[in-house]
C-alpha cells in the first residue's frame, strides 16, 4: 500500500482538493440558505410566530421530495439546470449545484428540529421583553439552539463528504472518484484500500471537530 500511496500521491490531494471544493461549497450554501428555510420552517408551523399551513405545506413538500430523492438520480436529472447555472455539466464547480441542493434541504431539516427542541418559554419570555422579530431569531432562538445546530451541520457535513463519492458520474472528481479510476478500474485493491482510509479520516476529524465544539457551546 505504500508503494501506491507514493505511486498516486499528486492524484490523490488533487482528488482530496476536489472533495475540500464539492463539501465546503455544500456546506456555505446549508449555512448560507439551509439555516434560513429551516427557520422558515420553524416559525410556519402550527402555533408558531408565523404560522401560515400554505407556506408550511409547499416547503415541507419540496424539502421531502428532495430528500427522499435517490441522491444519485438527483444529479442526472439537475444536470440541465447545472448547465445552466455554470456553463457546463462537468468538472468540480458543476458537481457541487447538486450537492448544494441537496445540502439545503438536508440541514434545513436538522435547523427546525434544533430549534424544536428551544422551550416555548424563551420565546414568549423574548416577545415579552419587546424582542423584535430579528432579535428573536439571531439572539434567543439561534444561540439557544447552537449545540444542535453544530451537532446537526457535522452530521451533514459527513452526509455531503459521503455524497461527494459519487460525483465521478458528472466527472466531478474527489476521493471516490480517484478509488474508482485508480483502484477499482485498475484491479489495484490496495488502493482503493488508501483511499477509503483517507475518506475514514476525514470524516472521523469532521465528527471530532465539530462534536467537540457542539459540546463546548452546550451550555444545558
Amino acid at each position: 500500500m505504500f508503494e501506491s500511496m507514493i505511486k498516486y500521491q499528486a492524484q490523490m490531494w488533487q482528488s482530496i482538493g476536489e472533495t475540500f471544493v464539492m463539501v465546503g461549497i455544500s456546506v456555505s450554501a446549508a449555512l448560507l440558505l439551509g439555516l434560513p428555510l429551516g427557520t422558515l420552517l420553524f416559525f410556519c408551523r402550527k402555533g408558531q410566530l408565523y404560522e401560515n399551513k400554505y407556506l408550511s405545506l409547499i416547503l415541507n413538500s419540496i424539502v421531502n421530495i428532495v430528500r427522499s430523492f435517490p441522491f444519485l438520480l438527483l444529479v442526472v436529472a439537475l444536470i440541465p439546470l447545472t448547465r445552466m447555472i455554470v456553463g457546463t455539466a462537468i468538472g468540480t464547480i458543476a458537481a457541487t449545484v447538486p450537492l448544494s441542493i441537496v445540502a439545503i434541504v438536508y440541514y434545513s431539516r436538522l435547523v427546525e428540529q434544533s430549534l424544536l427542541e428551544v422551550p416555548k418559554g424563551t420565546i414568549d419570555a423574548a416577545l415579552s421583553m419587546g424582542a423584535s422579530k430579528l432579535s428573536l431569531t439571531f439572539k434567543f432562538l439561534y444561540v439557544e439552539a447552537r449545540s444542535g445546530l453544530v451537532l446537526g451541520l457535522t452530521t451533514s457535513t459527513i452526509s455531503f463528504i459521503s455524497f461527494s463519492t459519487v460525483m465521478g458520474v458528472v466527472g466531478g472528481g474527489g476521493v471516490g472518484d480517484f478509488a474508482i479510476r485508480y483502484g477499482y478500474q485498475r484491479f489495484e485493491t490496495e488502493v482503493m484500500i488508501y483511499a477509503i482510509l483517507v475518506m475514514i479520516v476525514l470524516v472521523q476529524f469532521v465528527q471530532f471537530a465539530g462534536g467537540s465544539l457542539s459540546r463546548l457551546l452546550d451550555k444545558r
